[in-house]
């Protein structure tokens, strides 16, 4: 499939336009989930939190097999959920979590020039699908989307937010920027954040990640993009209290998971970028000037992902002949 009509491929997660800040806050919107979605009726978020959290399992065994960048996942899951808010999707077809999981990981996987083949994306078990089948997929994905593929995402924004904040040392704004990225990472496995704008996602993940390697310098960090002409506090403060709730989870997870005795496997979407957050702590509860060595030590830390084969059950093979038919 051609590509000519999106533009350029993306090339990385990193990829940002300085010169563009208004119109990337003018356009995010555009690549949200509709806003119907979020007031939909219970009956049916209830089945899509089953229905993504599965897809998302894929999506990271599709990684996993293909050795993807973490970025590609990212988008794969962004065309799901923008999909999906405009696609009615039914439990009586079971078979189209795992047609609409591959198709969303080939047109992400194109889109950041990342080579890969079908039967890697669709693994040995469950449902599989020939390629004329997955592309008739991609063909409905891309006009549900109005071919909107190059997707503004919270990396987008983390060089401009992090801009506002001044800092000299380049391995300290590094640090900052990688475990906001990690930060996001773990937002997006949540159905609680798609209500949020990409712009605040960001800012929320920099703050967060502020808080823990700055702690000191928090309170003015969380006023210069309070003070930004393109934030809404409201739902700033709402976000970052929810992703500041996420982490600590994922602190205590971590620490349950270390000191426990039985290593009872967990699934994918559990364990994907789960990180020790004992280190935050400490760097908290200190009232000296954090120094540089104090958080890299922590940023260090926090790289440490672990990513395991979450098992789904074994399903016979099927071809499906008009897959735009739901």
């Amino acid at each position: 499939m051609e590509f000519d009509n999106i533009g350029k491929p993306l090339t990385s997660f990193q990829e940002h336009y300085p010169d563009t800040i208004p119109d990337l806050f003018a356009s995010e919107n555009d690549h949200m989930p509709s806003q119907s979605f979020s007031t939909s009726p219970s009956k049916t978020r209830d089945f899509y939190v089953s229905f993504r959290r599965e897809a998302i399992s894929l999506i990271f065994q599709a990684q996993f097999s293909c050795n993807f960048d973490p970025f590609v996942s990212y988008l794969a899951v962004n065309y799901m959920d923008r999909f999906v808010s405009k696609q009615e999707i039914t439990q009586e077809k079971p078979w189209l979590s795992k047609l609409l999981v591959v198709a969303s990981i080939s047109l992400a996987a194109k889109m950041s020039n990342s080579p890969f083949s079908l039967s890697h994306i669709q693994g040995e078990e469950g449902f599989n699908f020939d390629a004329q089948t997955v592309h008739k997929m991609e063909v409905l994905i891309l006009d549900t989307l109005s071919w909107r593929m190059r997707s503004i995402t919270p990396f987008s924004f983390l060089c401009f937010f992090v801009s506002l904040f001044e800092l000299n040392d380049p391995t300290l704004t590094q640090a900052l920027k990688d475990r906001a990225s990690e930060t996001i990472y773990s937002a997006h496995n949540e159905m609680k954040f798609l209500e949020f704008k990409p712009s605040i996602i960001a800012a929320s993940a920099i703050l967060s990640a502020s808080h823990e390697l700055f702690p000191l310098q928090f309170s003015s960090f969380k006023a210069s993009i309070s003070d930004c002409q393109y934030v809404d506090t409201e739902s700033l403060l709402k976000c970052l209290n929810l992703m500041q709730e996420m982490v600590m989870m994922q602190g205590y997870e971590s620490i349950l998971e270390t000191v426990s005795s039985s290593r009872t496997p967990m699934s994918v979407l559990d364990r994907h970028f789960m990180m020790t957050n004992s280190e935050s702590d400490n760097t908290c509860s200190n009232t000296t000037t954090t120094t540089t060595t104090d958080a890299i030590a922590v940023a260090e830390k926090r790289q440490i992902k672990r990513r395991k084969l979450s098992d789904f059950c074994s399903k016979s093979g099927f071809q499906i002949s008009q897959s735009n038919q739901w």
